[in-house]
């Protein structure tokens, strides 16, 4: 079972959540693995500890044109979407921050110009984590890190989700990046399940919409965690339950929860009792998987 751990904004918690539900599920001896997708800004390792044993980098194939082949027809500008390559004065120029690796210059090329070259976008880490640093969690996690001035996600996301070992995980969660872009529906897609993290502000619901938009729109089904419960209004419940998208779980604002985040402690290293929630989590997300699939 793929569980996506998704929001529409930043610093709702997320990651709390997918680590305090990687931590509890390992701990009953299923065999989880916990995958960071936020590449950009990937921060699940400060909570689960993990000893980093392998390490691989991501390239992403690029056109590279040969000048004396080259006769600047402009064929392979006019097949490219993305204006990755264009045709001034006969030169053909490759702006390969816009190259979506799709390889459709290489193949209408008449003359055989083009080649295409690996160019590194990021890399990917992982290993086994611990719990709080102190004993073996029994989990296996990866996180993937775009490198500096990349513009793309994707390709580092695409390739972390076939992280080594996976096919053999009962339980895989992935803490998908914040929003609702492009990184963030490559980190969805596939998954059996989103977990929709929000807390109760206007902010919130306003982002909270368009994450259930999401998972309605690549057929996902979803509910929802809320986090910093007591703040705001009761906006997100009543759109909850105008949506039809249940809420599974609550988490108090609590100011000890934040100190203890803030130490690099996970929520169930720090309050033991929260394991319990996060397995009765675990088993309302397979009942709505069950539902989801009877009513289909």
């Amino acid at each position: 079972m793929i569980i996506a751990v998704a929001s529409g904004k930043g610093g709702t918690g997320k990651t709390t959540v997918a680590t305090g539900l990687a931590l509890s599920l390992a701990e009953t001896g299923q065999p989880v693995a916990c995958l960071d997708c936020d590449v950009e800004a990937p921060n699940a390792h400060i909570f689960l500890n993990p000893t980093f044993e392998h390490r691989e980098t991501v390239n992403q194939l690029i056109p590279a044109v040969d000048p004396d082949l080259c006769d600047g027809c402009g064929k392979c500008a006019d097949v490219c979407q993305f204006h990755a390559i264009v045709v001034l004065g006969g030169k053909t120029l490759v702006f390969p921050e816009l190259c979506h690796g799709c390889g459709s210059c290489t193949l209408v090329c008449p003359q055989k110009a083009i080649r295409e070259v690996p160019k590194a976008q990021g890399i990917l880490e992982g290993g086994p984590a611990a719990s709080g640093g102190r004993t073996a969690a029994g989990i296996d996690f990866a996180q993937g890190l775009l490198n500096v001035g990349e513009p793309m996600a994707v390709p580092v996301i695409s390739q972390l989700k076939k992280w080594r070992g996976l096919s053999d995980t009962d339980i895989v969660i992935l803490d998908a990046p914040p929003g609702a872009s492009c990184p963030v529906v490559e980190s969805m897609r596939g998954a059996d399940f989103a977990l929709l993290v929000t807390e109760p502000t206007p902010f919130g619901l306003h982002d909270l919409r368009l994450a259930v938009e999401l998972a309605r729109e690549i057929d996902i089904p979803a509910g929802v965690i809320v986090n910093r419960d007591g703040i705001g209004d009761a906006g997100v419940d009543d759109y909850c339950r105008e949506a039809g998208v249940p809420i599974l779980m609550r988490i108090p604002m609590d100011r000890q929860i934040a100190e203890a985040l803030a130490r690099g402690e996970s929520l169930v290293d720090a309050f033991p009792e929260y394991r319990d929630q996060f397995r009765d989590l675990h088993d309302r997300i397979v009942e709505q998987i069950v539902r989801q699939r009877v009513g289909s």
